[in-house]
């Protein structure tokens, strides 16, 4: 039974700070691949949905199902152009905009530390293919 003040999953005796546990609950909300590949994607600014799934090489389906639960978590809006031809977009809310910054700091650190890990793994292929 979870004691008042802690999450349903947490115990007094966890040792996740609530500091780490904030870092968890934001990565549920923008971590799976999709999430980060389509809220990336609309840095570049409103997109229709046709677009997004040609950019992100994304299903129909998966799309479809990424945006609504985007919006549902409030980091995308979506607006429907009823004039000929009909078209939805999708664009950041102030709250997908905020990422912004989180996404910069991540691909400073993947060019730091995955740099030479991409350069080795393309070496090894490399050296199998030939």
């Amino acid at each position: 039974m979870a004691r008042a003040g802690l999450r349903p999953h947490m115990t007094k005796d966890d040792r996740y700070s609530e500091e780490a546990c904030h870092v968890i609950d934001s990565l549920e909300q923008i971590g799976s691949q999709w999430r980060l590949i389509v809220l990336h994607d609309l840095q570049d600014g409103e997109k229709r949905f046709n677009e997004l799934k040609r950019s992100t090489d994304a299903s129909s389906r998966t799309l479809s199902r990424v945006l609504d639960d985007l919006q549902e978590m409030g980091f995308v809006d979506r607006r429907l152009e009823e004039e000929s031809p009909v078209a939805t977009y999708y664009s950041l809310t102030p709250k997908g905009e905020s990422l912004f910054p989180v996404f910069d700091a991540i691909e400073s650190w993947a060019d730091e530390w995955l740099a030479d890990e991409t350069s080795a793994a393309e070496a090894v292929e490399s050296l199998a293919d030939g």
